[in-house]
């Protein structure tokens, strides 16, 4: 991948639940990008966590970008109410129904970006289909549900490979599809167990949005974290 802007998501599942506003607060203080936040059902994932009345709390706190990710089965049902909390993109994932189009379609409907999220051990081969009509993929490094997790290196080939899909047949920014077009490359974001080392082998393989969790909230210096995995990229660690 040649080189272009990283952005970093710190993931606020990793922050103080009780401090929601500040932590908001915090992470737009220390030059983050966005903020990721991570939406558990107990049944898509074995884990409950945050729900759309969070995330209007965190809307109210601060002007980064939302990034809402729905672990969560049937997803269409829940577009609405995130999309009135105050969620900027939803992300659900390709496992969790068999209305993936549909679903897709409805996010942008109501006036948000869409991604779309793929569990580790889902295949690369279903990924191409829904390049041209998302907003973004999220290709997990862990197995979704829990905070914490090692990365997972054979993820790699499936960013590797949806990043060449992607130059190969000209989908930039938005799913737009278009040839020889001078425009921003397509959004591959990454999920779990990012660190500096991870980053830089995440990026060096296509990936441009790093979502950090663990890593990021036990750094003493947010900003500094935050700009060292911005600037991972070029050499192989």
């Amino acid at each position: 991948m040649s080189k272009g802007v990283v952005q970093i998501y710190p993931s606020i599942l990793s922050g103080d639940f009780g401090q929601l506003a500040n932590e908001a607060d915090r992470l737009e203080k220390a030059g983050a990008d966005a903020i990721h936040i991570d939406i558990m059902d107990g049944h898509f994932v074995p884990n409950l966590t945050l729900g759309p009345k969070a995330v209007a709390a965190i809307r109210k706190a601060t002007n980064l970008f939302l990034d809402v990710h729905i672990m969560v089965y049937n997803p269409f049902d829940y577009v609405e109410q995130f999309a009135e909390s105050g969620a900027d993109r939803i992300t659900f994932h390709f496992e969790a129904t068999e209305d993936v189009e549909e679903t897709l379609k409805f996010i942008r409907k109501c006036g948000k970006q869409a991604g779309l999220a793929f569990r580790p051990e889902t295949s690369f081969a279903m990924i191409p289909k829904f390049l041209a009509v998302c907003d973004l993929v999220l290709l997990m490094t862990v197995s979704p549900g829990f905070g914490g997790q090692a990365f997972m290196p054979e993820v790699v080939d499936k960013i590797k490979m949806t990043r060449e899909y992607c130059n190969k047949y000209g989908i930039h920014q938005g799913g737009i599809v278009k040839q020889g077009a001078n425009m921003p490359l397509f959004d591959i974001q990454v999920d779990g167990g990012i660190n500096v080392k991870t980053a830089q082998i995440c990026v060096n393989a296509g990936a441009n949005i790093l979502v950090s969790g663990n890593h990021l909230f036990h750094q003493a210096d947010m900003k500094r974290a935050i700009d060292h995995l911005r600037h991972c990229q070029g050499e192989t660690p």
